[in-house]
């Protein structure tokens, strides 16, 4: 699939312009999200090998990388039927230190 027309609104049509709006912030919203999963895996992987993960450290960390995104590339949809594994939310570190002042940025 083909989205964005390299930048280029295409339609002067706001239902159309409406729509480019809804999937590309459900695009970036996807992306987030798999970003997290990511940062989760590891998390557990360096857990697994008796590693202690820094809740300060680990809140500096951001799901909102984009060196690896082509705002206006190509995306398969392909697998858009397939239903994915049930994921684990839950991350084994303790997040009550860090406070109220870093929790509210």
């Amino acid at each position: 699939m083909r989205f964005g027309q390299n930048g280029t609104v295409a339609a002067n049509d706001p239902v159309e312009q409406e729509k480019d709006v809804k999937f590309t912030s459900l695009l970036a919203n996807l992306v987030i999200f798999h970003s997290a999963l990511d940062i989760a895996d590891v998390v557990r992987e360096l857990q697994a090998e008796g590693r202690s993960v820094d809740p300060l450290d680990l809140a500096q960390v951001s799901p909102c990388l984009t060196e690896h995104i082509k705002r206006f590339g190509e995306y398969s949809t392909h697998e858009l039927g397939i239903t994915p594994e049930a994921y684990d939310a839950h991350l084994d570190v303790d997040f009550s230190m860090l406070g109220d002042d870093e929790a509210a940025a």
